[in-house]
């Protein structure tokens, strides 16, 4: 059973559309069109339906390169990852191909994945070597929330923050780096809506710069796809995501050396956990919260070096999260 709709396979169903809109303008005289259900960027409806329905050509043009998944599919391969996991999805990079889908327009908490967004506005905003400067409006008081303990004063790279950023997933650095480039946390937020709405995540709202439990803060596994493709495309995250460990040193506001060493949060990389023989993880983000459960997703690569990206959202247990991974990342194995 086939996960993708080529857009262009569907110039029938555009030109009927367009001929009966055409149909419907010239009998409404004024040709002024009164919508019952407006646009919601959360509901069913996709940019990628939007464009469709527009012009079939332009649609073709804008996802000819995507994974584009339609209502009904749940991927070309045979298997059903279990309730514990909300949604799960699988695609094949090179093959454009939807291997494996489930519930993957759903909105979910995204987590610290989030910071892959953050990450990719960062380093198409600003110089790796831009100092950042951290202010009070750093720090974060959620219990339990992964932080570096920076202070007021403290000083280090976009270069030192992005690898603390998406290795240790330390959510004032998330702050620290929204704060500097965008002028304000709040600014930085809407640069990120901007980027993920641009490249076609019309399902996704940011709230913050870290991915902290918000009403107003979602996602899909779709959306997420998108995003982590959009960020492979730069070699200093690929970089990043693929560190075992970290170690560095910045200055606090007196200028004295502060050592800091992480580890990367994600078992596939760090040794904690195994991938299928077949299969190499080159790299990912976690995110964990109460709200979002247990999140992941993953680049890796087959024997014959075939790229796939796999999300994990929304798993009860860190064990159902790693075990749902290897059932999906058996599949991306397989070659021909």
């Amino acid at each position: 059973m086939s996960g993708v709709k080529c857009i262009n396979k569907f110039g029938k169903r555009a030109l009927a559309l367009a001929i009966s809109m055409t149909v419907l303008l010239t009998f409404s005289g004024c040709g002024t069109l009164k919508y019952s259900q407006p646009y919601s960027a959360s509901g069913e409806n996709s940019s990628y339906d939007v464009l469709f329905y527009q012009s079939a050509d332009k649609a073709a043009s804008f996802a000819s390169d995507l994974c584009v998944i339609d209502a009904t599919s749940v991927g070309k391969v045979d298997l059903q990852v279990p309730d514990n996991t909300t949604a799960a999805v699988l695609f094949d990079l090179g093959k454009e191909e939807v291997i494996y889908a489930k519930n993957a327009h759903q909105t979910l908490y995204p987590a610290s994945i989030t910071k892959l967004m953050t990450a990719l506005v960062a380093v198409k905003n600003a110089p790796l070597d831009t100092v950042l400067t951290a202010t009070e409006n750093v720090y974060v008081t959620e219990s339990g929330a992964q932080i570096m303990n920076l202070k007021a004063g403290d000083r280090m790279t976009l270069d030192q923050a992005l690898r603390i950023l998406l290795l240790y997933s330390a959510n004032d650095v998330s702050n620290l780096i929204a704060e500097n480039l965008g002028g304000s946390i709040e600014n930085f937020v809407e640069m990120m809506n901007a980027e993920a709405h641009r490249i076609g995540a019309t399902r996704t709202h940011f709230a913050n710069p870290n991915g902290l439990t918000d009403p107003d803060h979602y996602t899909t596994a779709y959306d997420l796809y998108l995003i982590f493709r959009e960020a492979l495309k730069y070699d200093t995250i690929l970089e990043i995501i693929s560190q075992a460990a970290y170690e560095t040193v910045y200055y606090d506001k007196d200028g004295k050396e502060k050592t800091i060493s992480v580890k990367n949060t994600n078992g596939y990389v760090n040794g904690s956990y195994s991938a299928p023989g077949s299969v190499t993880v080159i790299g990912g983000k976690t995110g964990t919260t109460q709200a979002a459960g247990h999140c992941l997703i993953l680049y890796s690569k087959d024997r014959n070096s075939n790229s796939y990206i796999s999300v994990i959202l929304q798993s009860e247990t860190n064990d159902d999260l790693v075990a749902n991974m290897n059932l999906m990342l058996e599949h991306a194995g397989l070659g021909e």
